[in-house]
């Protein structure tokens, strides 16, 4: 499985996986209640910036968060500056891109292995209900793996449309479709081959 993590021995690394994953839901319901207005949100994604180099994490890899993030930021935001207006647009906006930000460092700081340990914890109550824990904690990670690999099929396509002179378009979303798809295809045959999904 393809990981974000970035080995560094910064002081998130060492914070266990649970605590990470804690804050990050923490954060996530703090967001969503809390309005900080336009000032509030300027501060909040400086300071969730500034976790980055804290943490021993090399400026390419912020800004390389801050890029991937760059038609979001284009499209929500500009909706709302649209329909509604511009301090409601770099709230909104900004408050979605803060909370990416930081599962970009939770990601980067964690293990994968460590990850799905506390998921696997997490889900055990789920036992009772029928749910069996390490099939969600295989699935999320799955989940997981597969930005990555899209991102690198949709970096492919487009490279290949650039150098046969093709305008990127719509028209790039079927070979992305079917890549994707036969990547599903092989994942599956991979669990299916070890007994791991039937």
């Amino acid at each position: 499985m393809i990981s974000l993590y970035a080995p560094g021995d910064g002081f998130l690394h060492r914070v266990p996986a649970g605590v990470k994953l804690g804050a990050l839901a923490a954060a996530a319901l703090t967001l969503s209640l809390v309005h900080p207005g336009a000032v509030g949100t300027v501060a909040i994604l400086v300071a969730v910036s500034a976790l980055h180099p804290l943490a021993r994490l090399p400026w390419r890899q912020l800004v390389n968060a801050w890029w991937r993030l760059r038609w979001l930021i284009a499209v929500l935001g500009g909706a709302l500056w649209l329909f509604v207006s511009a301090p409601a647009a770099l709230e909104g906006a900004g408050r979605v891109v803060a909370l990416l930000l930081l599962a970009d460092l939770v990601t980067r700081t964690t293990r994968m292995g460590d990850l799905l340990d506390v998921l696997r914890r997490a889900s055990a109550p789920l036992r009772r209900l029928g749910v069996d824990p390490e099939t969600v904690a295989l699935t999320l990670s799955l989940t997981i793996a597969m930005v990555p690999v899209i991102a690198g099929f949709a970096a492919q396509v487009r490279d290949a449309q650039r150098v046969r002179g093709v305008r990127l378009g719509a028209g790039a979303v079927l070979p992305l479709l079917v890549m994707t798809l036969r990547h599903a295809d092989d994942v599956g045959d991979a669990l299916v081959a070890r007994g791991i999904a039937r």
